[in-house]
């Protein structure tokens, strides 16, 4: 199986990381990074240089990873094209290099990549609303309603992260499957037994929001819990342009600290800082659409989570989620938590839900809408519908 990703193995660990390692567990999988040129590490510390012209590297036992190599500016036009093309040639060498039988090529994004392998599935694999993904990525909206036309009509199987997602799709004539995200259950598991990170000097109890400070947040929401005195930390990366005044004033604050970016493999520690989590996106057709990761993460490390009153909530179903209507009602619920507590026994079945939710079971339903589930043992209750 390849499953061609929207985002570097190496960036935030995502939907498409997650199920390229699971599906892995049962049969063979190849794991395309987006297209990069040799100057991106320069740009983008985080991201590995290929160790050879190909791009082809060994992860482990039945996972390779290929990063097709592109020009320097891969996002304009002219040499996005070019970029495509170097994906594709890349894909035909390694999957020929790896075997050359190919059951399924999953793309997580708009790229035009089906047919790059002789696959005998294309399954459109929908993480986000990418059409409206252009007011955050600076692309431009007919163009990306073009490829997303053009991917729903070449797809043989479409999934969609969200009810919110297939139905926009579904309206279109689209047959269309919902597979939310799910958690890494295992990762998140001993939080409470993990040495607490050593660079927080915030005093509990604590409320943490991990994830990307960007223009998906809603900072009115972060601005309403600082305001009631209680600790407030921020783990992960900053988008240079986001309300730049407002968030250096909220950073300012006493009760607040901004740790940066941390990597997968540390995440448990701070979350064992918490006493609940946070999820305060905005109102936005791309939010309305989505279905963060982090809360279900927040209830696989037994904490409860608060969340603004988005379509993902209300699908998860479950009053171990807190739903909040607008910033004073999420910051009411935030103190309520920091001051009394989840109650007794809440981390149990906190943990209990989350693993209904793993990525296990997520990997499950792909391969049933593939049919290849009889090569991947599903740990746990499906969630497509």
């Amino acid at each position: 199986m390849v499953i061609c990703s929207g985002t570097s193995w190496d960036g935030a660990r995502l939907s498409d990381r997650h199920l390229a390692e699971q599906l892995s567990a049962d049969g063979p999988v190849l794991f395309v990074d987006p297209p990069m040129s040799l100057l991106t590490p320069y740009r983008r510390p985080e991201i590995t240089r290929p160790d050879n012209w190909q791009g082809l590297s060994l992860v482990r036992d039945g996972l390779a990873r290929l990063t097709p190599l592109a020009p320097p500016g891969v996002s304009r036009p002219g040499v996005r094209r070019l970029a495509l093309l170097a994906s594709r040639r890349a894909m035909r060498r390694a999957t020929t290099a790896l075997g050359g039988d190919v059951e399924a090529v999953v793309v997580g994004s708009l790229d035009d990549l089906f047919g790059a392998c002789g696959e005998r599935t294309r399954v459109l694999w929908g993480t986000d609303d990418f059409a409206a993904a252009g007011a955050l990525m600076g692309l431009s909206p007919r163009w990306l309603a073009r490829r997303e036309a053009d991917q729903l009509r070449k797809a043989d199987v479409v999934t969609a992260v969200s009810d919110e997602l297939a139905q926009r799709w579904r309206a279109r004539g689209v047959e269309v499957e919902v597979v939310p995200n799910g958690c890494d259950t295992a990762h998140y598991a001993d939080v409470d037994e993990t040495p607490r990170p050593t660079d927080v000097r915030l005093p509990g109890p604590v409320a943490v929001f991990i994830g990307h400070l960007s223009d998906r947040i809603d900072l009115d929401h972060l601005v309403a819990v600082a305001d009631t005195g209680h600790s407030l930390l921020l783990v992960g990366p900053r988008q240079a342009t986001f309300e730049l005044t407002r968030l250096d004033a909220l950073l300012a604050r006493p009760n607040v600290q901004w740790v940066g970016p941390r990597p997968f493999e540390e995440l448990p520690s701070y979350l064992g800082l918490a006493t609940v989590g946070l999820t305060p996106y905005a109102d936005s057709r791309f939010n309305r659409a989505s279905f963060p990761l982090k809360t279900l993460e927040y209830l696989a490390a037994g904490r409860p989570a608060v969340t603004t009153d988005l379509p993902s909530a209300r699908a998860l179903g479950t009053p171990l989620v807190t739903i909040a209507h607008d910033p004073a009602d999420f910051a009411a619920h935030v103190r309520r938590l920091l001051e009394q507590g989840p109650g007794p026994g809440f981390a149990d079945r906190a943990r209990a839900y989350a693993a209904q939710h793993d990525w296990s079971a997520r990997a499950g339903d792909l391969a049933r809408l593939i049919g290849t589930d009889d090569r991947v043992d599903s740990h746990g209750p499906g969630g497509a519908g």
